[in-house]
């Protein structure tokens, strides 16, 4: 039976309440730390993890292709924004000719200074819009309920944001 076909499981009363207070998170968290970041640094939200996952690795080199994953975009996002990194010197593209000929993006030292100027007030905002209204026991539901969701919809990117955990610890 196609799920066309299929009856519907309508929702209960609880699931429709907590997928319209989802909704709401989904739609009004991004702009709120975006607008944060761009009042206090002048980079949108997408430009600031484009830094803290370049950021990450020792040479502070990531392949475009991982880059874009990470960091949440498309290429051709991820193309347009690193293009205009690049003009603020913070970025820069390098062909990698060893296995595999692979394009990727290095972050400077005017970059590195970009993400340590940036990140307090974005931890800052994040703590106030999120950890400091929950109990240390919804945080941990937070995770769990996070990485199954994230699973189901992406596991891909499920499997990459847990490696790069994994690497930070």
């Amino acid at each position: 039976m196609s799920s066309s076909t299929r009856p519907v499981e309508w929702l209960t009363d609880e699931e429709q309440h907590t997928w319209v207070m989802l909704v709401g998170v989904l739609m009004n968290l991004p702009p709120a730390i975006d607008a944060q970041l761009k009042r206090d640094t002048g980079l949108n939200f997408f430009e600031y993890s484009i830094l803290v996952s370049l950021s990450r690795p020792m040479n502070h080199t990531v392949q475009m292709s991982l880059l874009a994953q990470s960091a949440g975009g498309s290429l051709s996002r991820l193309s347009h924004a690193v293009s205009r990194m690049e003009k603020q010197g913070w970025v820069r593209r390098k062909v990698n000719d060893s296995e595999v000929r692979c394009v990727e993006a290095v972050l400077t030292d005017a970059g590195m200074e970009m993400l340590r100027t940036a990140a307090p007030g974005h931890v800052t905002e994040i703590r106030r819009l999120i950890f400091d209204a929950l109990t240390p026991e919804q945080v941990g539901q937070l995770l769990e309920i996070s990485r199954a969701v994230l699973t189901r919809a992406n596991p891909e990117s499920a499997d990459t944001m847990e490696r790069i955990i994994a690497e930070q610890l």
